[in-house]
């Protein structure tokens, strides 16, 4: 059996897309730049005129989704970060925003076999979005991290499991070696 674990070396090859919401930009502003300090720190060039990161502006957390499917979809990145931040106010738009910025990025990864990284604060207060974003840590470098792992864990998962077990007998679990396609049919008929 193998062990498959993300590295945060080997970046060259790697490509990025960070969707930001504008809104709480104070906040956005300065997780983008923990996001790009890291990926910087890790041999990938953030300069938006490279060739290794696009940056998509949208309006709030709420648009985040949508444009990093988009981008997902079109299969030109190996990860893409989602960055925003929704603040609680003294209306239910808190919990509907956050609650379907989370769904949506998540659906976006699920649907397009890329890694969407949630980046999306959700938090009580301004000040509890300022300590995260910089003030006593910078989550946007933990986001920009998280995506270093996850493209190189997919790419080595696609690599490694591109060969299906027809061209290697062995790496099938014992209990399928051997067995034709026809028996295992029958077999699984018998389990029902």
């Amino acid at each position: 059996m193998a062990v498959f674990e993300g590295t945060f070396t080997q970046t060259e090859p790697l490509r990025f897309a960070v969707v930001i919401g504008r809104f709480n930009d104070l906040v956005t502003g300065k997780l983008l730049e923990g996001c790009q300090d890291c990926l910087k720190r890790h041999g990938v060039d953030p300069n938006p005129h490279g060739n290794q990161v696009d940056y998509v502006w949208v309006p709030g957390s709420f648009e985040v989704p949508i444009v990093a499917r988009q981008l997902a979809l079109s299969h030109r990145y190996d990860a893409v970060i989602c960055l925003g931040a929704v603040i609680r106010g003294q209306t239910p738009h808190f919990d509907l925003v956050s609650s379907e910025a989370a769904k949506g990025i998540a659906s976006a990864s699920f649907q397009t076999g890329v890694p969407v990284i949630f980046g999306i604060l959700t938090v009580d207060t301004m000040q509890q979005a300022l300590e995260r974003a910089g003030i006593k840590g910078n989550h946007g470098w933990d986001y920009a991290l998280n995506a270093l792992e996850m493209a190189s864990l997919m790419r080595q998962l696609r690599s490694n499991l591109a060969e299906p077990y027809s061209h290697n007998p062995q790496s099938l679990p014992a209990s399928f070696q051997g067995a034709s396609v026809g028996n295992l049919t029958a077999n699984s008929e018998e389990i029902d």
